[in-house]
């Protein structure tokens, strides 16, 4: 059993906002780039393209509010293929903060809302 990851060691931000000093290792969890946002602006850590759903999922869900109790439970049936990353990503937050960057228009449906339960509580 991994440690426990202190909940505020885990934050989530939409790449189109600002970074700040308190975000943190900023991790991109999209499995494209932002639209618009430009790498020099966006001052990303990491970009870890495998915890993402997958691009059928990710058409599935179409972040229609309807689908998000399916598309959370499918989404974490794939993250259990991506244990190394998983791993990466609770190793650095047991000793830091770090922001998961998402793309998403919705900030209450999402993929990084899923992905930073599953860090918290998987």
């Amino acid at each position: 059993m991994s440690a426990v990851i202190a909940q505020k060691n885990v934050k989530l931000k939409r790449a189109y906002d600002r970074p700040t000093p308190d975000d943190g290792t900023r991790i991109l969890v999209d499995r494209l780039w932002p639209r618009g946002v430009r790498k020099a602006d966006a001052a990303i850590d990491h970009w870890i393209k495998h915890v993402a759903p997958s691009a059928a999922l990710r058409q599935w869900f179409g972040h229609d509010p309807v689908r998000w109790d399916e598309f959370q439970q499918r989404y974490r049936q794939e993250l259990k293929e991506h244990q190394t990353e998983i791993e990466q990503l609770r190793g650095l937050a047991r000793h830091r903060v770090i922001t998961l960057i998402y793309a998403a228009r919705d900030e209450a449906h999402n993929e990084a809302i899923v992905l930073r339960d599953y860090l918290l509580h998987h």
